[in-house]
């Protein structure tokens, strides 16, 4: 239904874009049409001033043989001027002749108009030696007696020479043999012009008409791909909420349930890791496909992101049965490079009454049944309340933390990040801390994924860049000029406005956007790329730095990497704590290094706790360090105090290498 409207709507604008093409077609010809008929009209004119200039060359100024008009015509003048105007007239080649003297006053006229009359302007502006001729009316001159005649050039001449004018010769030369010739022209001309333009009508409405479908099949492809996941050919999450509202909106007008079901495979990251992501791929295009030939017609399936699929079961009965029935199908075994593969699957769903609920509270449900299937291997979990760790106690909590960021209840702890050639501080990490007034100081993982489950995360990263950037301002008058850097979540990335934050924050304190450094997680990007680009884009545009945090643990490729604007890469803490004791984490660690500075980032190394381990990690190239050995979180002040003395003993600890002492 949709696509047809979108058909008859792109129908109905192309047709509107043609009736415009085809009149200004039209206007565009009627525009030439009159200027083609304007320039007859001038040539029309000029032809008559010829004529009338041979006329006088030929027969006036002969007679007049160099006497002035001024003087009176002798009678042999007068009887060959008679003569001339009775062969000319009675022939039609001329209708009217004058012959003014140089005072303007007509002094000769074939049928005696003219003589009472006062001289006009034309006839003085050639007694001053200059001819006029247009295109006019017989006896259409206010002066002039008798019905208006047929069209005629009317010409004012100068008789003689410049140096001995003998007076003026006014003619009237009949328009329509000239305008016949001329007709006869520009008929031939209107009818190039009209086929001309005709031609170029159908070649712009070619032009447009293939445009037009070649722009239809882009906004099908567009939507398609808005609307569909790309390597599976299911509906994407988008799809999924929309199609999940409906099912459950038709559930509840006819009384019945449908079931919300979210599967995750289990251990999907070894099949990456081991076969590759093209072998990846292809497991997952296949049990896309086995998903959708078990499911009824009208049931939905849906890739969610990564390894994970959404069901919608419009048929609430037996859910667990067709759950299982499911998760065995994933189960059978396929080939996928040359291996045979079994997939197993973690399946949590929940079930809709007959009552209209809210899709995103039923699809929550679904993932902490789905969390709990993978944590107890049970294979298909149904949601019940007692599953849920987001109780009535977090729920307080996050209602808590609105009043807790408008209260003043957060504070902002900060840990250093130094070189590790002379330990000197590049910048210092923002780490959000609850001052509870019951629960005491609460890290960052007891109320930060609540807030990002709601819009509280905006607010609560906008008090972070705040405060951070204060602290920052703060902090450099006794320690000089560093860098702050503060995380941000995938929930920031996804909307709009982050950018603008920042570059508000900044202007208000200040201070140069090169001393901000914006730390998003790896995952955080494989959440929605396309929107963490262009948000990470738009941080690089205003000169913001950009660091990769927890590189290594997700699943990010190396392409997306190299196209995104960072700075920075900080090697996930779990590849450094046991760094000396393990070959495979030391290798991997190594290539992390030499990807970074080939593409010309910094690389910090995270979780250093002992000396051991920052020998290690300096070994590998890795030129900046961070963890409990440099210093652990801070308050402000605490922070302050550290610096100062950090920055007297940095060039005295920096020769004990590789020994420190942990902070």
């Amino acid at each position: 239904m949709r696509q047809r409207e979108r058909g008859q709507s792109m129908a109905r604008v192309f047709l509107t874009y043609a009736a415009l093409g085809l009149l200004l077609v039209a206007v565009l010809g009627f525009a030439l049409a009159s200027s083609y008929r304007t320039e007859a009209q001038r040539r029309g004119v000029d032809e008559g001033r010829s004529e009338a200039r041979l006329v006088a060359r030929t027969a006036i100024e002969p007679i007049l043989n160099g006497r002035s008009l001024n003087l009176p015509l002798l009678p042999g003048e007068t009887r060959q001027l008679r003569m001339l105007v009775r062969n000319s007239v009675g022939t039609h080649d001329v209708l009217r002749l004058r012959l003014r003297n140089l005072s303007g006053n007509v002094v000769f006229s074939d049928d005696g108009s003219g003589f009472k009359q006062r001289p006009e302007g034309e006839a003085l502006d050639a007694v001053r030696g200059r001819t006029v001729a247009r295109l006019t009316q017989l006896n259409a001159d206010s002066n002039d007696s008798g019905p208006v005649g047929p069209g005629v050039v009317e010409v004012y001449l100068p008789l003689g020479t410049t140096a001995h004018r003998l007076g003026v010769l006014e003619i009237y030369l009949p328009y329509a043999p000239i305008n016949a010739d001329l007709g006869a022209g520009l008929s031939g001309l209107y009818q190039d012009l009209a086929a001309g333009l005709g031609a170029l009508y159908l070649a712009l409405f070619g032009i447009s008409w293939s445009v037009t479908r070649r722009l239809r099949k882009q906004l099908r492809l567009n939507a398609y791909l808005a609307s569909h996941d790309v390597l599976t050919s299911l509906p994407n999450r988008a799809v999924f909420q929309e199609r999940a509202a409906a099912a459950l909106a038709s559930a509840s007008r006819r009384g019945g349930g449908i079931v919300l079901a979210i599967i995750d495979l289990d251990r999907f990251k070894e099949v990456n890791d081991t076969l590759g992501h093209s072998n990846g791929d292809a497991l997952l295009a296949e049990l896309a496909r086995r998903l959708v030939d078990e499911l009824h017609q009208e049931d939905t399936v849906a890739r969610l992101g990564g390894d994970e699929f959404g069901l919608v079961l419009c048929d609430g009965m037996n859910p667990d049965e067709v759950l299982w029935r499911v998760r065995g199908v994933l189960e059978r075994e396929f080939e996928v490079g040359g291996l045979l593969l079994c997939v197993d699957s973690s399946i949590g769903y929940a079930v809709a009454d007959g009552h209209e609920g809210d899709v995103e509270e039923l699809l929550r449900h679904a993932e902490v049944a789905m969390y709990t299937a993978k944590e107890r291997h049970a294979g298909v979990v149904r949601y019940e309340p007692s599953l849920d760790r987001y109780d009535a106690s977090n729920l307080s909590l996050a209602s808590e933390l609105r009043h807790a960021i408008e209260g003043g209840e957060l504070v902002l702890h900060y840990q250093p990040k130094a070189r590790m050639d002379d330990l000197a501080v590049d910048a210092l990490e923002a780490l959000v801390r609850w001052r509870h007034p019951t629960l005491g100081l609460l890290a960052p993982d007891r109320f930060v994924p609540l807030a990002e489950q709601s819009d509280l995360i905006d607010r609560l990263t906008e008090w972070v860049v705040h405060q951070a950037l204060d602290d920052l301002s703060e902090l450099q008058r006794s320690a000089g000029p560093i860098s702050v850097a503060v995380n941000v979540s995938a929930r920031n990335l996804g909307r709009r406005g982050l950018s603008e934050l920042v570059q508000r924050e900044l202007a208000r304190t200040g201070l140069p956007a090169g001393q901000l450094v914006i730390e998003v997680t790896e995952t955080t990007l494989l959440a929605d790329p396309t929107s963490a680009a262009r948000v990470l884009s738009e941080l690089r545009a205003i000169g913001v730095r950009v660091s990769i945090d927890d590189f290594g643990s997700g699943q990010t490729s190396l392409g997306y990497i190299s196209t995104l604007p960072i700075d920075e890469l900080k090697i996930d803490r779990s590849f450094i704590t046991d760094l000396q004791d393990s070959p495979t984490n030391a290798a991997i660690v190594r290539s992390i290094v030499d990807l970074g500075h080939n593409l010309g980032l910094h690389v910090v190394a995270e979780g250093i706790e002992g000396d051991d381990c920052f020998a290690a990690v300096r070994a590998t190239g890795c030129e900046l360090a961070q963890g409990f050995l440099i210093a652990r979180p801070m308050d402000l002040a605490a922070t302050a105090e550290w610096l100062t003395v950090h920055r007297a003993a940095a060039h005295r600890l920096a020769k004990r290498e590789p020994t420190l002492t942990p902070a």
